[in-house]
């Protein structure tokens, strides 16, 4: 059995964090102290680990069936917390169920019950239907950006789901807004209230650029080159829209990823991928992307589009400026349009400059096995020095999944490097090694 680690100090070094922020450490004491926490915090303060290290400690390691069950909105957000779980490295075991995959890759990892189940309410709701999982020893809930999971339509699942946890002790819901109204089936009585939401803290800038034709998109090229060569999210508003901005800068050969709710999930998961490893410097996408997924700090986001509501706005924003740092919000607007009136502090400004914008170094390299064939990371950059003869600036980050792994490369010839490291063995399996595309 794994060394069970609840040791506060421990987890974050593993983490790479110093101490908790103020938000985090209110956070973990009410969880343990209180039945009934609600938090309100913006995008990007640190809020699955501000709930996650409370119900660590809660966990008993001699009970063999989940404990916790986390409910998100997102196959993305549940595939990001069970990341962060695992990252942790408590020894507790963590597994996602979620739409779009099949079903019995669901039965096969709760055949053995995971010590905490994170899922989306479709897919748990169904599971709990067939009894796919015994619920007695569930004490703690989460519902995370549960007003994303009421925006969605996710209330009857919720409720289902609710309803067969009869033994719940600790409810936990957060948001990053305070507009949504608690659902009555969640029984609220006396929960602990934590808001953060008009902290101040942000360093966000927001800027207008005027554009002189109505579609904008000589002067998004202007502005990408303005930004120089930070990373950021271009906001659209419909799937339409985004395929005419790809199609653009694709042309221009600003090599971006996109993100929609139609795009396929493997799609989806990979272009996130390349986004975090700096493979693509873009990220063009709808409201999917202002909340709920696993991306880094970034320099800037641009919106190409406006959305319709404040909320969504400020949701978008959140995305840069994150946890006290520097970042840029740029309103793309025709000379012709009427800005809404949560734009109205936005400062004009001139973007013409000679900076052009400057690719990547990164590639993503695949890899054919991953963490049930025990390999680790540091199996991945043993083969990738010694066989490929990489240098160590040349790594970038590795991602390990169940079944996979990505790594970021940057190496001048990339395809001879492939063609040294593809059908190598790492651990006992012989495993393909390509370029992601």
């Amino acid at each position: 059995m794994a060394e069970i680690i609840k040791n506060q100090q421990e987890i974050l070094s593993k983490l790479g964090i110093e101490k908790l922020n103020a938000m985090q450490e209110e956070t973990y004491k009410s969880v343990l102290f209180n039945a009934e926490t609600i938090l309100l915090s913006p995008t990007g303060t640190g809020k699955t680990l501000a709930f996650l290290l409370p119900i660590l400690e809660l966990l008993d390691p001699t009970i063999k069936n989940i404990q916790a069950l986390i409910l998100v909105p997102s196959r993305e957000l549940a595939i990001q917390i069970e990341q962060v779980i695992r990252e942790m490295g408590s020894g507790f075991k963590a597994n996602a169920v979620y739409g779009g995959r099949s079903g019995s890759k669901d039965k096969i990892e709760i055949k053995h019950p995971p010590a905490i189940l994170i899922g989306t309410p479709g897919r748990v709701s169904d599971h709990i239907l067939r009894e796919a999982f015994y619920v007695n020893n569930i004490k703690t809930l989460v519902l995370d950006e549960f007003d994303k999971s009421l925006e969605v339509g996710f209330e009857e699942e919720m409720k289902t789901i609710v309803e067969a946890l009869t033994l719940v002790n600790k409810k936990i819901l957060t948001s990053a807004t305070q507009k949504v109204k608690i659902p009555s089936f969640m029984g609220i009585k006396n929960a602990k209230r934590i808001n953060y939401l008009n902290k101040k803290g942000s360093n966000l800038k927001i800027k207008t650029v005027v554009a002189d034709k109505q579609d904008k998109l000589d002067s998004l090229e202007k502005l990408i080159s303005y930004v120089g060569k930070g990373s950021g999210i271009i906001f659209c508003n419909l799937k339409a829209s985004i395929e005419v901005v790809s199609d653009f800068l694709y042309k221009k050969g600003i090599n971006h990823g996109v993100f929609f709710g139609d795009l396929e999930q493997i799609d989806r998961e990979r272009n996130l991928i390349k986004f975090r490893n700096g493979t693509h410097k873009i990220l063009i996408a709808t409201d999917l992307a202002a909340r709920g997924i696993d991306v880094p700090e970034m320099d800037y986001i641009i919106h190409y589009e406006l959305p319709m509501r404040p909320d969504e706005f400020t949701h978008r924003n959140g995305r840069t400026a994150r946890m006290h740092s520097n970042g840029t919000a740029y309103l793309l607007k025709w000379k012709n349009e009427e800005l809404p009136v949560f734009t109205e502090n936005a400062e004009e400004i001139n973007i013409e400059t000679n900076k052009k914008f400057i690719k990547s170094k990164w590639n993503t390299i695949h890899i054919s096995g991953g963490r049930k064939d025990k390999i680790s990371k540091g199996d991945i950059a043993g083969l990738f020095f010694k066989q490929g003869n990489l240098k160590k600036d040349e790594l970038g980050i590795i991602e390990l999944k169940q079944d996979c792994a990505y790594v970021a490369v940057a190496n001048n010839d990339i395809h001879n490097f492939i063609a040294k490291v593809n059908n190598s063995k790492l651990k006992k399996k012989k495993v393909r090694i390509s370029l992601l595309n």
